[in-house]
């Protein structure tokens, strides 16, 4: 059964910066493909950054150059650290798992079929 806990989210001044953590449970962290994704108010859930079991990355434009995903294996813990936030980062940031061995990186739904519970970060001055 799977479990990831998510924590890190809160509130930052623009240009401030934050880090999520998702810490997930069971043996598989090794050989799957894990993802951030976030929800603004009124707006459909847009993939963030992807991380694959060979370390490929895709990041969305948005937040390239201010984002960084990385993991842990020792912690089976993946990472996304904002920096330079902007107003447009507020939303609410899910973590999510690929349960299928070595799958590739991308920004989309459709291949997570694990999330955890969401965080809210907020941007404002």
């Amino acid at each position: 059964q799977f479990r990831l806990v998510v924590s890190g989210g809160g509130l930052v001044q623009p240009g401030g910066a934050l880090i999520l953590s998702c810490e997930a449970s069971g043996a598989a962290f090794d050989y799957l493909t894990y993802g951030w994704f976030r929800q603004a108010r009124g707006k459909e859930r847009e993939g963030v950054n992807c991380i694959s079991v060979s370390d490929e990355i895709e990041i969305a434009d948005s937040v390239k150059g201010r984002f960084t995903i990385s993991k842990d294996h020792a912690k089976n813990t993946v990472f996304l650290q904002m920096t330079n936030l902007k107003l447009e980062d507020t939303g609410i940031y899910y973590c999510a798992e690929d349960s299928d061995f070595y799958n590739y990186c991308e920004n989309v739904e459709a291949p997570f079929d694990h999330w955890g519970q969401g965080t809210q970060v907020t941007v404002s001055a």
